[in-house]
């Protein structure tokens, strides 16, 4: 199984950039993690909806190739890292790919939401997208060091 990190977004800051790299980085072959990059929708004079449509077609060119689809969102579901890495588990032991989708400054168009096997939130705070792709890297790491109790993870 590979998990990607399916961001709408462009040139992100080096430290976002290399954040993500070192964790990608860490994942072993064979749960490989990626982020890729989706282009957002110039702003112009065009309304919210529309703005978001456009960057759902282009979100759902980008996960055409994937079983299982997870949408960041702030009414996601809760999980503790533990419950995180219980899924990806589980997730494993499914098959397929799955893809995280971070959607950009006006978050992700309901239709994709509604498409997808489950929405996750970070966290309770508000988080710019270009942060909440690190943090996701990060934390997908650690359930995956979680899983092969690995010292990066102290629980309790």
């Amino acid at each position: 199984m590979k998990l990607t990190v399916v961001a709408v977004g462009h040139k992100p800051p080096a430290w976002i950039a290399e954040g993500c790299a070192e964790y990608t980085r860490r994942m072993p072959r064979d749960l490989p993690l990626a982020v890729v990059e989706v282009r957002p929708e110039p702003r112009g004079s065009k309304s919210r909806q529309q703005l978001l449509a456009a960057e759902r077609d282009r979100l759902q060119l980008a996960l055409q190739s994937y079983s299982r689809t997870v949408v960041l969102d702030e009414r996601g579901s809760d999980l503790t890292t533990r419950q995180l890495a219980d899924r990806l588990e589980a997730w494993r032991y499914a098959g397929g790919d799955t893809a995280f989708v971070v959607g950009g400054a006006d978050g992700v168009d309901q239709a994709l939401k509604q498409q997808a096997a489950e929405t996750l939130r970070l966290s309770s705070l508000t988080l710019p997208h270009m942060l909440a792709r690190l943090v996701l890297c990060e934390q997908l790491y650690r359930a995956y060091s979680l899983l092969c109790n690995h010292p990066y993870h102290r629980e309790g």
